[in-house]
C-alpha cells in the first residue's frame, strides 16, 4: 500500500470560508485559473452581462441571487499535488451546510474584507473550523481597495478570533496604488500588472530591492517599515503552532485582480497537511494504508437535471477506491456497490476509476446513504457522525394542491436526507403537513423552489410561533406536549426536538421542572449572537 501513502501526501482537502461579499467566490475561481482548470477566462458572480457564472455556483437560484448557496466539489492539479477544494455555502443561513463539508477538509482558508476584517459569519466559521480542528490560512482580499492599515487587520484577527496572526506576505502599497507583495520568508518581492477585468493571470515580475525602491519608493520603504515592526514582535511562521491552531499564516492580495493569488494557492500546497489517519466513532484512527473506507459529508439531488439523480458525496479516508468496488454500510450492514462513481468540477462530471485517502467521490444514484454515513472494506470502521445544528427558524408546509401530494411527500423526504432542512413531523399528521426546522430564513427559500422547480410541488409555508428547540426524550415528552407554548416534534433520525415560543418560557420550564431533558444543540443562537 505504498503508492496509497505516497498518493494521500500528493493530496491537499480544503475549503475556502468567508463572510458573504469578502469574495470567496471569486478566490476559488482564481484557484481554477491559476490551477490550469479553466480554459476560459475566469468567471465571477458580479460578472458582467455576457460573462458566464461562476463553475462553481451551478444551481440556478444561486446564479440569479449572486450567491453560493450549495456546496461543491472541485478537483484540480497544481504542482505536483492534487487539489481538492470544497466549496461551502457563502451565505450564512447555511453554515450547517459548511459545516458538514468542513468535517471532510484537512485545512481551510480564511477569507477577510480588507476594509472589514473579522465580519459576524467569519466569526461563526471560525468557530466551526476550531472545533473541528482544522488549521486555518488567512488571506484579506480586496487590497485594490480602500483598506484598513495592515497592522491593524492582524490586531483584529488576535482580538477577535485569538489566533496569533503570523504574515507570510506583507502589501506594497493599497488601494489604487496596490503593487505587489513582500514574502517574508525569503525577502522576495513580487510586483504585478493588471489585466482586464482580472479575468486572466496577473503578470509577476520579481525585482531586487534597489528596482524596487526606483518604481516603488515610499510604498516600498513603508513596506519595509512596517516589515521591521513585525520582526521586532517576533511574528514568524511556524508549523507546529499553525497545524495545533494557535497561528493563522496571513496573506495578502486582491483576487479581483489576481494579486497574490498564486502566493496564497502555493501557501495551500506548502501548508495545509496532506490527510492523516481519521479518528474513529470508537477513539480509534484509521491508518491511511488500512483497506478502503470513507465518510459521506454531503448528499445532493438532481445536479443532473435529464437524470433527476441523487448523488452521495465521500471522502475518502483510508486504501485506494476502485470504480466497482463493493463496500460495507457501516449502518445497515448492507453491501453498496460503487459502479456509478465520479469526481465534480461544478455540474460537470467524470467517471473516477480510482482515489485516493483526501480525495472527494460522487456515488450517483446512492438511494441508501445519508450524511454522516461510512463505508468501508474488509475491516469494519465507523466514523462519528455529524450533529445537526440547532434550529432557529420553523416553517409548517403544506401542498399548494393536494393532487400533487406525492410529489411533495418525495420532495420533502428528499431534502430532509440532504439536509437542506430538518423535517419535523408530530405523528398524528405525519406527511400532511411536517414542520420545517432551519438555522436561517432563507433556506425556506431554497426548500420552496426546489419543492416546486425539481419535484413540481407548488408549496404553501406557514409561519409558526416557535424560537427554540431543545432535544429531548420519550419520558419528558409526555408532560411537555401538555403544556402551552411548546410542541414535541420528531426529526428524520428519531431524535424527538422540543419547540419553544420564546426562550424565557424555556428558561421558566428548565427553573420550575429541571427533571426533564431538554440538551442544548450545536450552536444554538450562534447567529442570534452576531
Amino acid at each position: 500500500m505504498s503508492d496509497v501513502l505516497s498518493e494521500a501526501a500528493r493530496r491537499r482537502t480544503f475549503a475556502i470560508i468567508s463572510h458573504p461579499d469578502a469574495g470567496k467566490t471569486t478566490l476559488t475561481e482564481k484557484f481554477l485559473l491559476y490551477g490550469g482548470a479553466l480554459a476560459m477566462e475566469a468567471g465571477s458572480v458580479k460578472g458582467k452581462g455576457g460573462r458566464r457564472s461562476a463553475t462553481s455556483d451551478w444551481m440556478a437560484m444561486e446564479q440569479q441571487r449572486g450567491i453560493s448557496i450549495t456546496s461543491t466539489v472541485l478537483q484540480f492539479n497544481y504542482r505536483d499535488c492534487v487539489v481538492n477544494l470544497l466549496d461551502t455555502p457563502g451565505h450564512r443561513d447555511f453554515s450547517e451546510d459548511t459545516y458538514r463539508v468542513l468535517a471532510g477538509c484537512d485545512g481551510a482558508v480564511m477569507v477577510l474584507d480588507a476594509a472589514k476584517g473579522i465580519e459576524p459569519q467569519t466569526l461563526k466559521l471560525f468557530e466551526v473550523c476550531r472545533d473541528r480542528g482544522l488549521p486555518l490560512l488567512s488571506f484579506v482580499n480586496k487590497w485594490d481597495r480602500p483598506a484598513r492599515e495592515p497592522l491593524e487587520v492582524l490586531d483584529d484577527i488576535e482580538s477577535q478570533l485569538g489566533l496569533i496572526p503570523t504574515p507570510v506576505t506583507w502589501p506594497v502599497g493599497a488601494d489604487t496604488d496596490f503593487r505587489g507583495v513582500i514574502d517574508r520568508r525569503d525577502h522576495s518581492y513580487t510586483r504585478y500588472s493588471r489585466t482586464t477585468g482580472g479575468a486572466r493571470i496577473a503578470p509577476e515580475e520579481d525585482l531586487d530591492p534597489a528596482r524596487a525602491e526606483e518604481l516603488d519608493g515610499e510604498l516600498w520603504l513603508r513596506a519595509n517599515e512596517e516589515l521591521g515592526l513585525l520582526d521586532e514582535v517576533g511574528s514568524e511562521f511556524d508549523v507546529e503552532t499553525f497545524l495545533a491552531g494557535i497561528t493563522t499564516p496571513t496573506l495578502f492580495g486582491s483576487a479581483m485582480t489576481n494579486f497574490g493569488v498564486r502566493k496564497l494557492l502555493d501557501a495551500v500546497i506548502d501548508l495545509v497537511p496532506s490527510p492523516r489517519p481519521r479518528t474513529t466513532a470508537d477513539g480509534g484512527a484509521r491508518a491511511l494504508d488500512a483497506p478502503l473506507s470513507g465518510f459521506v459529508f454531503k448528499v445532493q439531488a438532481n445536479t443532473d437535471k435529464a437524470h433527476r439523480d441523487r448523488v452521495a458525496y465521500v471522502r475518502i479516508c483510508s486504501g485506494r477506491f476502485q470504480r466497482g468496488d463493493v463496500a460495507t454500510h457501516a449502518r445497515t450492514g448492507k453491501p453498496f456497490a460503487t459502479k456509478y462513481a465520479h469526481t465534480a468540477f461544478g455540474n460537470d462530471r467524470e467517471t473516477v476509476e480510482e482515489a485516493f485517502p483526501g480525495d472527494v467521490v460522487g456515488l450517483v444514484n446512492a438511494t441508501d446513504l445519508r450524511v454522516g454515513d461510512t463505508l468501508y472494506l474488509e475491516e469494519p470502521v465507523e466514523f462519528p457522525s455529524i450533529p445537526a445544528f440547532a434550529p432557529e427558524h420553523f416553517r409548517v408546509a403544506r401542498p399548494a394542491d393536494v393532487s400533487r401530494f406525492k410529489q411533495f411527500r418525495r420532495g420533502i423526504h428528499q431534502l430532509d436526507e440532504e439536509g437542506v432542512v430538518q423535517v419535523l413531523r408530530d405523528p398524528d399528521l405525519g406527511d400532511q403537513a411536517p414542520t420545517l426546522a432551519a438555522v436561517g430564513p432563507m433556506q425556506f427559500d431554497v426548500a420552496k423552489w426546489r419543492l416546486e422547480q425539481e419535484f413540481g410541488a407548488p408549496t404553501l409555508l406557514e409561519s409558526t410561533p416557535y424560537q427554540v428547540a431543545r432535544q429531548t426524550d420519550a419520558d419528558s415528552a409526555v408532560p411537555l406536549r401538555q403544556m402551552s407554548g411548546v410542541t414535541v416534534l420528531e426529526r428524520s433520525d428519531g431524535v424527538l426536538l422540543a419547540l419553544f415560543e420564546s426562550p424565557y418560557w424555556l428558561d421558566r420550564v428548565i427553573a420550575d421542572q429541571p427533571e426533564l431533558t431538554l440538551d442544548r444543540l450545536l450552536a444554538e443562537g450562534a447567529l442570534r449572537e452576531h
